[in-house]
């Protein structure tokens, strides 16, 4: 079983992961910003840790990352404006991959962006600065020492998952019910030997297990 560090816990698909994590056996800390997220988290089965990646030092957080075996990293500005998205899915990103090195956590998931997002469309300046960050949070990352997978999921829904997905290095743009992403992440964090890899998810006909079987580079 894995201790779990996630970041971005009280999100919608970081909720989702949090009590999939949980129903399986994994130890989840639940990294939140705001005190009413607390009870929430912790009847997922986690243990609620507050702390705010916009304040943390690299130093604080590395503290809180300690003793666990994997981060995940699902934090998002969600919509809220340049600033924001430049605070937490850029700055936020990078102030957690110094606290993941310096603490000792080997292994990190990043829950990133489709490259083909919003294709088709003429662009707002936030979506455009979106994508520009989310790009260099990738980047961030892979230039890191740590063991690393970058997920890019398509267009995230609400409906129930169906416990089928398309997972691959490079795949038709589409949507992804978050509970699968979800799902997912849990198949990529009981599975080390995916790693080094970026994987473009939409739902599909394949189970997760078998999508995630083909990926494994030993």
């Amino acid at each position: 079983m894995a201790t779990c560090f996630i970041i971005g816990a009280a999100g919608k698909v970081g909720q989702k992961l949090t009590r999939q994590l949980s129903s399986k056996g994994h130890t989840v800390t639940a990294l939140h910003r705001k005190a009413e997220q607390a009870e929430a988290l912790q009847a997922a089965g986690a243990t609620p840790m507050a702390g705010d990646i916009q304040k943390l030092s690299i130093s604080a957080l590395a503290e809180l990352m300690t003793g666990h075996d994997v981060a995940v990293f699902t934090a998002g500005a969600g919509g809220a404006g340049i600033e924001l998205t430049n605070a937490i899915d850029g700055e936020g990103l990078k102030l957690a991959v110094a606290a993941a090195e310096q603490a000792g956590v080997s292994r990190f998931m990043l829950v990133s962006a489709f490259p083909d997002a919003g294709r088709g469309q003429t662009p707002s300046q936030g979506f455009e600065n979106y994508m520009r960050v989310k790009r260099l949070a990738d980047a961030e990352l892979v230039a890191s020492k740590l063991e690393w997978v970058i997920l890019r999921p398509g267009t995230l829904t609400d409906e129930a998952g169906t416990g089928r997905v398309h997972a691959d290095l490079a795949i038709p743009y589409g949507e992804i019910p978050r509970e699968d992403v979800a799902a997912t992440l849990v198949g990529l964090i009981e599975n080390p030997a995916i790693k080094y890899q970026i994987i473009e998810l939409t739902k599909g006909e394949m189970q997760i297990d078998v999508a995630l079987q083909r990926l494994q580079r030993v």
